[in-house]
């Protein structure tokens, strides 16, 4: 795997992933901006409308039977929320060049234009977007934030961050808001939708068996000429300074059968390198099959159904996770604490730094056997800053200490602990 990247424009980059691993190209392309409450909603209605169609493909069925004809190429898009940045994001998938049944096809080239064209040249009517459209998708979108309560454990975790969160950017709904819905009408949306083509930071990945030329073919398409350089309005997810905040437990009822605790951990760090101490210690507590969390809460203790922790990055937090019987809340909370705890004093075993650096390895290895974790890679350093490849990746995972872990841990602490239960056990508890 080769990796290339060059800036065509200002606030406008073209990144080339050279792999032979895949008969198939995958192309992406990723706007990014700060999310903020005036514009979360809008941009997830957008993202909705944009797949609908586009000048030259009017109607999503057009763009599915172009797609067929391209010898079943794939399309998909969607939302994200990296950091402080709301993320829109387009995939074109189609086969390789070298694998088509006529040589004379330039199936990168096609597939370069029809993605391109379904992000920035979209279907209009009377100079905005298809009121129809817009119409049919905002009630999609609320059908999607109505059912936000479906998925129990989901909710829980984004129940934490907004209350860890709340009033700051990252503390946002990724899909948005239902009373935002009402303000946004075709006109509204297309005019924003000018307005982001004109600020946004662009990224144009495209991995598969390619060349230096494949930047020509992005140059020198005609929806690319028509975007303007810009100063590229989105948040670098550096290392910021946590202040230091009152430990506090949020108590929420519901209709469910298990208990979801969520305790969002605040990282006191110091520098970049300490990343990667921070990998450890998540894959310790609670990153894995061996960590602390799975035997100690749910092997050993019988206590939970699920138990572990996730590190995100862009935000400096762990997020530990459990499902549990609702009545064995302060035993598992006891145990949990006692987990941390036990990391500060460093209690725990060469062996377990051993079986976890061995985990990560395996899976920062794995990154280049699919095409999109390798863009998902390279996209979270063009937007963290840092370029590292991945051998020099393992390289410092392999350095990182017992001691350095140990400093993690003690530079860790409680934010939030968030709790979902059933209101039958909340009236039993008044």
């Amino acid at each position: 795997m080769q990796y290339k990247e060059k800036e065509i424009k200002k606030g406008i980059k073209v990144h080339l992933i050279k792999t032979e691993k895949f008969k198939t190209n995958l192309i992406a392309v990723f706007l990014s901006m700060p999310i903020t409450r005036e514009n979360v909603t809008k941009n997830s209605l957008l993202s909705a409308v944009l797949r609908r169609g586009t000048q030259n493909m009017p109607t999503s069925m057009q763009i599915s039977q172009e797609l067929e004809e391209m010898y079943g190429a794939s399309f998909d898009n969607g939302i994200d929320k990296t950091g402080d940045n709301h993320v829109l994001k387009f995939y074109l998938e189609s086969i390789n060049d070298k694998y088509l049944p006529q040589q004379d096809e330039n199936m990168l080239k096609t597939s370069i234009e029809k993605l391109l064209e379904i992000v920035f040249n979209p279907l209009t009517e009377n100079g905005i977007f298809k009121e129809e459209y817009v119409k049919q998708e905002k009630e999609n979108i609320k059908r999607i934030i109505e059912g936000k309560p479906d998925n129990k454990a989901r909710y829980a975790f984004d129940r934490c961050i907004e209350e860890m969160y709340k009033n700051q950017p990252y503390g946002l709904y990724k899909y948005g808001y239902i009373e935002d819905l009402g303000k946004i009408d075709a006109k509204v949306l297309y005019e924003y939708y000018e307005k982001i083509k004109l600020e946004c930071k662009i990224d144009i990945f495209v991995s598969g068996s390619i060349d230096e030329e494949t930047i020509k073919l992005v140059e020198e398409n005609d929806n690319i000429k028509n975007l303007q350089e810009r100063d590229a309005k989105y948040i670098t997810n550096e290392i910021e300074e946590k202040p230091e905040v009152q430990e506090k437990e949020v108590k929420e009822e519901m209709e469910v059968t298990q208990g979801k605790i969520v305790i969002g951990l605040d990282l006191h760090l110091e520098n970049e390198e300490q990343r990667y101490d921070t990998l450890l210690y998540n894959a310790i507590l609670g990153g894995s099959a061996n960590s602390k969390m799975f035997q100690e809460v749910r092997e050993k203790a019988s206590l939970a159904y699920t138990a572990g922790s996730n590190y995100v990055r862009y935000k400096n937090n762990i997020f530990v996770k459990c499902g549990i019987e609702i009545k064995n809340y302060e035993k598992a909370m006891k145990i949990i604490r006692k987990q941390l705890e036990d990391m500060k004093t460093g209690n725990f075993t060469d062996e377990d730094i051993e079986n976890a650096k061995k985990g990560i390895i395996s899976t920062i290895k794995s990154i280049d056997d699919e095409q999109d974790t390798e863009i998902t890679y390279f996209f979270g350093q063009e937007l963290s800053g840092s370029k590292v490849s991945i051998d020099k990746y393992i390289e410092k995972i392999q350095k990182v200490s017992k001691e350095d872990i140990i400093k993690i841990a003690n530079s860790i602490t409680i934010n939030t602990i968030y709790f979902l239960k059933n209101i039958e056990t909340a009236k039993e508890e008044q």
